[in-house]
């Protein structure tokens, strides 16, 4: 897959690039991502990016002409969808991300300052997306999380091939609890189950656990989740299945 990203501050992508599973499938060429920062395809002086927004109002609107000019640059090498980086944007989740992980080439446009002119955005980008409620200074640290969390559902990027397929989320259940050596730390021991070599007896504790994070934690997820027959009967033998039944109820499908 190819990353394209249109940024003011290329500099910021610099070591989360060079760190863990990114540098790694970036060395093996299972993705690649190229850097280009708008101010070289600003034509004034003081390369400005930026102006302020007609109308008036507080800061400043990201200029037309430069994004036009570097989007038209990147699209000499691909046709990538454009995705805006915007707090208008639809929600980011898990389903979203394996969505985009289908897509051959993306290109990200991070937006600063007040946002970008509407008139780009109309012409321009394919989607808007947003990581959350909240403002950043920019839409740099949101589209490395979409770098990340995309390139890590690619196949062969992982070292694990069921890594992704059981990560939270990924069902819309929460992951269960994890364990790891000492088998007794500060008086708490691993759960039997986890140390009976019985593989079903061990899907089944984590399966039932992950239930029980997502009631405690995130019981609106539970609306968008499909229990198989085998599950439902677990559930009931748990003493879950009336509280699941509960909590989609309350929250709606």
């Amino acid at each position: 897959m190819r990353f394209d990203i249109l940024t003011i501050f290329p500099e910021l992508f610099t070591s989360p690039l060079q760190e863990g599973i990114l540098r790694r499938a970036l060395q093996a060429e299972q993705i690649s991502v190229n850097l280009h920062n708008i101010r070289d395809w600003a034509t004034d002086k003081h390369s400005m990016t930026d102006d302020r927004p007609f109308g008036g109002g507080e800061g400043m609107v990201m200029k037309p002409e430069p994004l036009t000019a570097c989007l038209k640059d990147v699209r000499k090498e691909t046709q990538g969808r454009v995705i805006l980086l915007s707090p208008r944007g639809e929600p980011y989740n898990q389903q979203v991300a394996e969505r985009l992980a289908g897509v051959k080439d993306i290109v990200l446009v991070c937006g600063r300052y007040e946002g970008v002119d509407e008139r780009f955005r109309r012409l321009y980008v394919d989607e808007e997306l947003s990581i959350g409620d909240y403002i950043l200074t920019g839409g740099e640290l949101a589209a490395m999380i979409v770098v990340d969390s995309v390139t890590r559902l690619l196949p062969g990027v992982l070292g694990c091939a069921d890594s992704a397929a059981n990560d939270t989320f990924s069902r819309g259940l929460l992951k269960h609890g994890q364990y790891t050596r000492p088998r007794e730390f500060e008086g708490l021991d691993v759960p039997d189950e986890l140390l009976s070599g019985d593989h079903g007896r061990i899907d089944q504790y984590r399966f039932l656990e992950s239930v029980r994070e997502t009631l405690t934690r995130r019981p609106a997820l539970l609306a968008g989740v499909h229990f198989s027959t085998a599950e439902i009967k677990q559930l009931k033998k748990a003493g879950l299945f009336q509280q699941v039944q509960q909590a989609v109820d309350e929250h709606g499908r």
